[in-house]
């Protein structure tokens, strides 16, 4: 016979359970957010305010060949899950940074939110702790290839 997960397990929180009432309390559970205007507006003026124009040159550049995906990452990335509050712009972009680090091989998106870090507040030594912290997860290659790119950023901003 098993033993029951709690006494298995007494240090692990049972999962947390969903009201089954209007009486109940809620366990923990996403955000629910309503924006109050169109998702392909809120996506501009987030995908504006994080990248600048560069992002948008990014997704005008996909109209001709992929208008599908140009509008999915207006208002799927931008106006649904980057605007998203709980988190402020710095600290998304920093996020965002790290992953297009770990994948390796994303440099033109990388600049684009590197350049987009710095416009949100970011600092330049900030930006390189992030990075190197990757190599760690992600691998020295894919952490030295970010390095140039964030030299590239600083220099052509006159950072470095």
């Amino acid at each position: 016979m098993k033993t029951p997960h709690r006494e298995r397990l007494p240090d692990v929180p049972a999962p947390p359970s969903f009201p089954h009432d209007p009486g109940d309390q809620p366990g923990t559970r996403a955000e629910v957010v309503s924006y109050g205007d169109d998702r392909r507006s809120r996506g501009r003026r987030t995908l504006t305010a994080l990248t600048g124009e560069a992002g948008m040159r990014v997704v005008d550049g996909l109209r001709d060949v992929a208008p599908d995906l140009a509008d999915w990452i207006v208002d799927f990335s931008y106006g649904e899950v980057l605007s998203r509050p709980g988190l402020d712009f710095r600290t998304r972009q920093l996020a965002t940074i790290a992953a297009l680090t770990s994948l390796g091989n994303a440099k033109p998106q990388l600049k684009v939110h590197i350049e987009g870090a710095l416009k949100v507040g970011a600092r330049p030594q900030e930006i390189i702790e992030v990075i190197m912290q990757m190599a760690v997860f992600a691998g020295f290659p894919a952490a030295i290839n970010a390095l140039v790119t964030a030299r590239e950023v600083f220099t052509e901003r006159g950072l470095r």
